[in-house]
């Protein structure tokens, strides 16, 4: 066999042994919109609340999340649209285009956006995530919020890794080390925690915990940060040196978003 086969075939194995292994646990797609204007904006937004959600719904995704960047005074902070995607299996993750191909509703419902002149794009660019949940955290859980939409704050985190094997290690932590059970005591809820299998910051794992607003928030990563098992966990030796970013976005749930 050809030394490039050998080695491409090497590479590919994992990633398709840890697709298939995982027949319970959620894949996730992470889908970011960059706009450079309020049309642009209008336009995604009426393209993902009367087509496209209503289309994932008929096929068989019934929460979706839809989270914009917490407003700033920033003039020049960059338009943004996050779509969160959850799927019971890779499998339904990989038929999802097919399906929606055949959804006649979905081309007629979302035609000014499917159909846009190239000299009038409904966006700027796209880029898409795809995660595997972890095993501490397998399936995607809504947040028992009470607020408002609009005043909730979401904290979506990448925790970056210097290497493969450090970006492991943090997976363990969260896992093994028992930091999910950590912010499940403190009442973080958590939608996700999930590894980074295919994206443009790897490696890295992704999380995604929910509050009643900004105050809410910062009290919980007051008493996060005081707390014995995170003291003692954090200074662990064998979990050390497995984070070299943390890139932190703070996002809310638009009025037509599941989630």
């Amino acid at each position: 066999m050809p030394k490039l086969i050998t080695i491409f075939i090497g590479i590919l194995l994992p990633v398709t042994q840890l697709l298939a292994n995982a027949p319970d646990k959620d894949f996730y797609q992470i889908r970011i919109y960059h706009l450079k204007n309020a049309e642009q904006e209008k336009t995604v937004d009426d393209f993902l609340k009367l087509a496209y959600l209503p289309a994932l719904h008929r096929a068989g995704i019934a929460k979706v999340g839809v989270f914009k960047p917490v407003r700033t005074d920033d003039p020049q902070a960059e338009k943004l649209i996050y779509v969160f995607i959850p799927f019971r299996s890779y499998q339904q993750f990989s038929s999802l285009e097919n399906v929606l191909e055949k959804d006649n509703k979905l081309k007629e419902d979302g035609k000014a956006y499917l159909d846009a002149l190239h000299t009038a794009a409904p966006y700027e660019r796209m880029e898409n995530i795809l995660l595997t949940a972890f095993e501490g955290h397998r399936n995607l859980k809504m947040p028992n919020l009470s607020s408002a939409k609009a005043e909730r704050i979401y904290e979506l985190r990448s925790y970056e890794s210097p290497t493969e094997k450090r970006a492991k290690n943090k997976i363990e932590m969260f896992n093994k080390g028992d930091e999910i059970g950590l912010f499940k005591r403190l009442n973080f809820n958590a939608v996700f925690y999930a590894e980074v299998i295919a994206g443009s910051r790897m490696p890295n794992l992704m999380y995604l915990t929910t509050f009643e607003n900004k105050a809410d928030r910062d009290e919980h990563w007051k008493t996060f940060g005081k707390d014995e098992q995170w003291q003692k966990l954090k200074n662990m030796p064998e979990y050390q040196n497995n984070v070299s970013k943390n890139d932190t976005r703070f996002l809310y749930p638009v009025d037509y978003s599941d989630i």
